[in-house]
């Protein structure tokens, strides 16, 4: 694998955590070869060029090292906002898990962002780091159907895994759930999609299930180009029907968001999984003593 050289690798500090309540952000590799049919971050405005090759940043471990040592604050630090931290190469190289030790060793928590199984393998892990700070793992899943996740995210764990993972985390004690975003208008912006969804988020205990309330998908630059590529192939036609719909427009709202919500609300209620972002913050920060700021209302 290639490398890239970093000056630095988590972030400075951010008192404004709305995101998930996190703090720091870190994406040790740079770029990511899922092959995600929707990925946001193919985007121009976030220079990876060539993006479908992952590289690790050199020295990587040695700059989180440093960069966590030099924080006058400790807090959760975010990871999987722009690169998967448990791509393939992860199982060998074990970067992630170095640096979760090492955010183990400095009293930080973590919140991580993946597509991949994989993340079980460091539960023991991630279980003492929560004993001293917060962990939140967040596993994408918009489909309940393997066949379809296939199509739209073709070089990772299918669905049923990645529900397994969610039980397997939660089992353990550990605050795992569902980020449900994107959902493809015409493909996956079923109520019948939704239901199953929270239904087996319950059957997996998964603690929580965060989406936005306009159940779509977000278009721009070359991401849109790739998109209506992947489109042609895997779904004749439906290219059209989404220029016809949403033209050059960013946000491609399904037309059916207003009762998608209806129904995505009300079998989170029946089942008791949170859904509001500041619940979910709340959920996995308590007890910590991290002071409660005043979050937005976010769906």
């Amino acid at each position: 694998m290639d490398q890239i050289i970093a000056k630095t690798i988590v972030s400075e500090y951010k008192s404004n955590h709305e995101w998930f309540g996190a703090h720091y952000n870190m994406n040790i590799y740079k770029g990511c070869n899922h092959g995600c049919i929707y990925c946001d971050s193919r985007s121009d405005c976030y220079q990876v060029e060539e993006f479908d090759r992952v590289r690790s940043k050199a020295n990587a471990l040695t700059l989180i090292e440093r960069d966590l040592k030099s924080k006058r604050k400790t807090g959760v630090i975010g990871t999987g906002s722009m690169s998967d931290p448990y791509n393939p190469f992860e199982k060998e190289l074990v970067l992630t898990r170095g640096a979760l030790a090492l955010i183990h060793r400095y009293g930080f928590g973590v919140s991580i962002f993946t597509k991949s199984d994989l993340v079980v393998r460091d539960a023991e892990l991630l279980k003492e780091i929560s004993k001293h700070s917060p962990v939140l793992i967040g596993i994408t899943i918009t489909t309940a159907n393997d066949v379809l996740c296939k199509r739209l995210e073709q070089n990772v764990a299918v669905s049923s895994l990645r529900f397994k993972a969610i039980q397997n985390l939660n089992d353990q004690g550990l605050y795992a759930g569902i980020i449900m975003m994107p959902t493809l208008p015409f493909i996956e912006d079923t109520p019948d999609n939704i239901r199953s969804i929270v239904r087996l988020a319950h059957e997996h205990r998964a603690k929580f299930i965060y989406t936005m309330p306009y159940f779509g998908v977000t278009l721009r630059t070359n991401q849109r180009d790739w998109f209506y590529q992947k489109l042609d192939l895997l779904f004749p036609g439906m290219k059209e029907k989404y220029m016809s719909t949403f033209g050059d427009s960013y946000s491609c709202t399904s037309p059916n968001s207003k009762h998608l919500w209806e129904v995505f609300t009300k079998e989170c209620e029946k089942y008791g999984i949170v859904y509001r972002m500041k619940d979910i913050i709340q959920g996995y920060q308590k007890g910590y003593g991290f002071d409660q700021l005043s979050l937005f209302d976010v769906y």
